[in-house]
């Protein structure tokens, strides 16, 4: 069933997956068809880098039909824009396969929440219905066609349906209609917009259906209501339903149910909405079927026996009565068998016999074909044989000419023999002559073995002083292999040495590196340092310029000073005795006792002043080492100044 159901997916454009996409590989859940599916969302523009948030989307989704448990913060992790995630530069298909194909269980989902979600994947841009409302089905109708040819297609690419599977669909639409369908326009259809791949598309069997070619005349209800029998036939494996009377095991009264028949369950409801479930028996290899006689008032009985309990029930005329026993016998037999759907093996059995015709046509072709090929054989070989006939007449023609030809050569060579024997008979006599110098020089020529002889036994002593000397230049040769040994082996020590050396170099560098971190951490302290010394410069010249500034008030209050002891000095000079003071503006009689008091007062403050000039200068270098906040002396007293009269 997972096979079909992902090859729900595989009904998308019908383009080949694009290049550089990784597909995921059947597993318990994979086929070939997801890969179709996948590949033509990346073609289409629903996946890809640039696409991440779409790509998290249909993941989420997945997760939710597929009932795998999930973390939505985990998936939002999944799906950062950088590459250290799951979904990397290498796609979304790996991401599919590890988190979320491999987790999928058998029997944990809802089949048709599944098909749902691929067909809202594929529909909105494929199918393409009659605009002005005059489609044949209606979008649900199209829903369940689609999960009708999912299933019905065939597992290679391109994802297509036979036409022997589209005339199959259509008769049992057409069945469920009561209306005959028309094989040769449909077989004509088929020959038109196949164009050399082998079947129909999914979406050029919905345009097919919805142009209403093959249903003219009939309303869309009873399409819909066709199209969703075979829907439950085919695909949810309701291999019959219909109202019986059941009777109870409890009560022992009858009660109409409407029963759903699938291979594995016999289920009823109390009506034919099925909305409430009434109860199921479990079908098994154990469980029988038998026809009962009229008892009860009730006909046409028949009862079904599992291993717990016997089930009575009674159809409405002895045609549903067979139709129910042989329907229940057939679900039987497929649990006995181990399948779980009739349809899955009927279809198997279709593409079976599909096979063997194909075979039985291919076979009957090639003997067409090598019955063809022995004809030409056949004309060829008796074209063959009549030029080897004119051959034979060519060759006796020419053996006829040959004897003749042959003859006159050899009479020809019996003459030519005749003179060759004279000439011979001449020769013969000049060979004797010729024997008598050929012993001569065989004498000379066994002198010359007899040296060539000694000369060998010379060769021979020479071979054998040859042969020791090899033997000796052996033994050299296997002390020199010998020391070539030890070299080998000082130099496996010396290997050992130079790996012993890289291990210590390797920890010297790590080391080294150790240090290295702490000269970081060092020289990290040291600009923190750098940075400190560098505020106290600036602070350093701050209180310089402070420095600078109270150096020139203290300058200005030393030259203030100086001017004012100038003017001390020069006010507080004694009267000598006997001075003359004019009276410039004529005076008066008490001022003589009030200039007298001044000026002993005078004197005095210059005794003092002269005594704190020393301390006053020491106040000044503090005020200077102190920023120069500290106050100027006070000034002599202006208005004593301005009173006092100048000498």
């Amino acid at each position: 069933m997972l096979v079909v159901l992902m090859g729900s997916l595989a009904l998308g454009t019908g383009c080949w997956p694009g290049s550089g996409v990784g597909f995921p590989a059947r597993g318990k859940f994979g086929s070939f068809k997801t890969c179709f599916v996948l590949g033509d969302l990346n073609k289409n523009g629903l996946l890809g880098d640039a696409h991440r948030r779409r790509e998290m989307v249909l993941s989420h989704n997945l997760y939710t039909v597929l009932c795998i448990p999930h973390d939505p913060v985990a998936l939002e992790e999944h799906f950062r824009d950088d590459d250290d995630g799951p979904v990397s530069s290498q796609g979304y298909m790996p991401y599919l396969n590890k988190y979320i194909l491999d987790k999928v269980e058998e029997g944990a989902f809802v089949k048709e929440n599944f098909d749902e979600l691929c067909w809202t994947l594929t529909a909105k841009k494929n199918y393409k219905p009659d605009r002005n409302g005059n489609s044949v089905v209606s979008h649900q109708d199209a829903f369940k066609l689609w999960c009708l040819f999912n299933f019905l297609s065939e597992d290679k690419y391109p994802l297509v349906m036979v036409p022997d599977e589209v005339e199959y669909l259509l008769k049992k639409i057409c069945t469920a209609m009561n209306v005959e369908l028309n094989s040769c326009e449909l077989d004509d259809y088929l020959a038109q917009e196949q164009q050399g791949q082998g079947g129909l598309t999914v979406w050029q069997f919905l345009d097919m259906v919805n142009s209403g070619r093959f249903l003219r005349g009939i309303e869309q209800e009873a399409v819909s209501m066709a199209v969703e029998e075979v829907y439950q036939e085919v695909i949810e494996d309701v291999l019959k339903q219909g109202y019986l009377w059941k009777k109870g095991q409890l009560r022992r009264n009858w009660s109409e149910r409407w029963f759903t028949l699938k291979p594995s369950v016999l289920s009823y409801y109390m009506s034919e909405e099925r909305k409430e479930k009434k109860g199921s028996i479990t079908l098994d290899k154990h469980c029988c079927v038998e026809v009962l006689p009229d008892r009860d008032g009730k006909r046409c009985m028949f009862c079904v026996k599992t291993s717990s309990r016997t089930y009575e029930m009674s159809a409405s005329d002895t045609r549903q009565r067979q139709e129910w026993t042989l329907a229940i016998q057939t679900a039987i037999r497929l649990q006995a068998e181990g399948k779980n759907s009739l349809h899955k093996d009927l279809k198997q059995k279709r593409r079976e016999q599909r096979e063997q015709r194909e075979q039985r046509k291919a076979a009957k072709e090639e003997e067409t074909q090598r019955l063809k090929q022995l004809q030409e054989e056949k004309e060829r070989k008796l074209q063959e044989l009549e030029l080897l006939k004119e051959a034979q007449r060519q060759a006796e023609i020419l053996l006829q000419e040959e004897e003749q030809r042959r003859r006159q050569q050899h009479e020809e060579m019996q003459r030519t023999l005749e003179i060759q024997l004279q000439e011979a008979e001449q020769a013969r006599a000049s060979m004797q002559a010729e024997m008598v110098l050929k012993e001569a020089e065989a004498e000379r020529q066994r002198k010359r073995i007899l040296e060539l002889e000694d000369m060998q036994e010379r060769l021979q002593e020479a071979l054998q002083q040859e042969v020791k000397a090899r033997q000796d230049e052996e033994s050299v040769r296997y002390a020199q292999a010998r020391l070539l040994a030890e070299e080998e082996e000082k130099l496996k020590q010396l290997m050992k040495l130079k790996e012993e050396q890289e291990e210590y170099i390797i920890k010297t560098q790590l080391e080294k590196q150790v240090l290295k971190q702490e000269m970081e951490n060092k020289n990290k302290c040291l600009e923190d340092a750098q940075k400190q010394l560098e505020e106290v410069r600036v602070n350093r010249q701050r209180v310089d310029q402070d420095v600078m500034a109270a150096q020139r008030k203290l300058r200005q209050a030393s030259t203030n000073v100086k001017h004012w002891n100038v003017q001390m000095n020069r006010l507080m000079h004694p009267i000598e005795p006997g001075d003359k003071r004019t009276n410039v503006s004529g005076g008066f009689a008490g001022y003589q006792p009030l200039l007298s008091g001044r000026d002993s007062s005078l004197r005095l403050k210059q005794r003092v002043e002269d005594k704190g000039n020393d301390p006053m200068r020491d106040n000044s270098k503090d005020n200077v080492s102190n920023g120069g906040n500290s106050g100027v002396p006070p000034s002599p007293d202006a208005d004593t100044m301005a009173t006092e009269p100048t000498n």
